[in-house]
């Protein structure tokens, strides 16, 4: 028997989904889901991370939240074949990225490319949120909670998922 295929993908409920967020993920998030290929599929709405860049108006993430839900449903995800959940329901994976913390070096995050970007693109220069700065260590710990051989993402997003593999290389040569 081979090794489980686990896919992980979600969204940042910070404004409605759109047209774009269906031709850019969701149409092939239902296509994986439905083609059969793996074993689990893992959605998320990344609630927790939203509020690194939105702590001014949590009201806005938790409706937000139950939008992305159901146009998850609208546009053909399905409960019964892919687990959906709430970032923030599950607490492990705050306590995971906790532990992750400590492996990562403030220099290495300022390095990430998607980091520098997003940090310019909401005018964080003079004053980094940490949450925000941390939030590729939160990454890693929703890829590595459900044991993730698959997570599609952007371009944009590559930066991540390599800081992720360094996360994870650097936790199982210390702990094993």
């Amino acid at each position: 028997m081979g090794k489980e295929k686990i896919i992980l993908t979600g969204d940042r409920p910070t404004g409605k989904l759109h047209i774009g967020h269906y031709v850019g993920s969701l149409k092939r998030r239902v296509e994986l889901q439905n083609s059969g290929s793996f074993d689990k599929t893992f959605i998320f709405i990344a609630d927790a991370q939203a509020l690194t860049d939105n702590i001014d108006n949590p009201e806005k993430v938790r409706q937000n939240v139950i939008e992305v839900a159901l146009d998850y449903l609208a546009c053909g995800l399905d409960p019964e074949k892919s687990t959906i959940f709430i970032q923030s329901q599950i607490p492990e994976l705050c306590e995971l990225t906790f532990y992750y913390m400590d492996l990562v070096t403030v220099s290495r995050l300022q390095r990430n490319p998607t980091v520098k970007t997003e940090i310019q693109m909401r005018n964080f220069e003079t004053s980094i949120p940490v949450g925000f700065f941390t939030y590729p260590i939160s990454q890693a710990a929703d890829i590595t909670a459900f044991r993730a051989t698959t997570v599609p993402v952007g371009e944009d997003q590559e930066p991540m998922i390599e800081q992720a593999r360094e996360i994870v290389r650097r936790f199982n040569y210390i702990y094993g």
